[in-house]
């Protein structure tokens, strides 16, 4: 099975004026069927067939990406707004990692981000393949007769999304951005200097601890200098296929990157309250255990810093840095 990589996301998401525009799909096709669907949450079963006669928005997603956690406001927005008016919203949970596949995971975000419309749990990404996607955060745009006549990927152009669904519905168009809803916590692309960041051997490109980055279990040094767009461990972790684990009593992940806010993907068994410092300055503490996305330091401003993560007991697992 074709295993989507999330880091494709990054370049879209910066090109997303150029490329992510809510434009016609190149040739008008009928929407795929859901396949393969593991849990619907939020609703009985749904097929793509039974909704013809509405207007139906499908939004992949996965809940530990950054890039979809600042989507969802706009797309449960639409549907709060628009649900009445003819307009079917599908999120179709696509995850990236085995934690993202547990039901109860899936349901506590659904809860903690106020997602109300219909969820499906795409855990082989059988629905994923069936729609040839390739992006998270993507929406497809269905009309009432069943075909996909726009698309989306990534972050941005939200009011022309929101208005190629406005046209289907009838409705006109919106002609001020504010109307559209703000996007406040949307990053500057063009400022933003770090890409998404892999603690698994199976893309890790960005550590540099001499030790390497191949599975296995060792003792990890830092280097006296890390580059932009590095980072290293400190003390006994455990690489593994998509994560590193603590395995010693202490530990260290050090960071240089350029970017307002930091976010890691991560877990631990029992919580464990890590101590965080941006160029040698405390932080406020994190206190970390469900396997979730946690912003670790957040600014008004895009400049490189050097983070250090104080992780003072074993069985904590990082996944990925995120930037904003």
């Amino acid at each position: 099975m074709r295993h989507p990589f999330r880091i494709a996301l990054f370049a879209c998401a910066l090109a997303a004026t150029a490329l992510g525009v809510a434009r016609p799909a190149v040739a008008a096709r009928t929407a795929p069927e859901f396949a393969g669907i593991a849990t619907w949450q939020n609703s009985k079963p749904l097929t793509m067939r039974q909704l013809r006669g509405k207007v139906v928005l499908i939004d992949f997603w996965a809940y530990s990406c950054i890039n979809c956690l600042r989507t969802l406001p706009h797309v449960t927005r639409w549907y709060d707004q628009y649900k009445d008016k003819g307009l079917v919203i599908v999120g179709v949970h696509s995850p990236e990692f085995p934690f993202e596949k547990q039901e109860g995971n899936v349901r506590d975000a659904i809860k903690r981000y106020g997602i109300r419309y219909p969820v499906a749990q795409d855990n082989d990404l059988e629905t994923w393949d069936a729609w040839d996607n390739q992006y998270w955060p993507a929406e497809y745009l269905v009309d009432q007769r069943g075909n996909v006549v726009a698309h989306h990927f990534g972050e941005g152009n939200y009011m022309e999304m929101e208005n190629a669904t406005r046209t289907l519905l009838g409705l006109p168009r919106l002609t001020d951005e504010k109307a559209a809803g703000s996007d406040k916590d949307a990053p500057d692309f063009n400022q933003l200097g770090s890409p998404e960041m892999y603690f698994g051997s199976d893309r890790s490109k960005n550590s540099a601890s001499p030790e390497g980055s191949d599975k296995g279990t060792r003792d990890f040094t830092a280097p006296s200098r890390l580059e932009l767009n590095q980072f290293a461990l400190v003390g006994r972790w455990e690489i593994g296929r998509d994560n590193a684990s603590l395995v010693g009593a202490r530990g260290e992940i050090r960071l240089h990157f350029k970017a307002k806010k930091v976010h890691m993907v991560a877990s631990a068994n029992d919580p464990v309250t890590v101590e965080v410092l941006v160029d040698g300055k405390p932080q406020a503490p994190v206190t970390i255990q469900a396997s979730q996305l946690y912003t670790l330091y957040s600014a008004a401003d895009y400049k490189d810093h050097v983070l250090t993560i104080r992780i003072p007991k074993a069985n904590f697992h990082a996944f990925t840095f995120t930037f904003g």
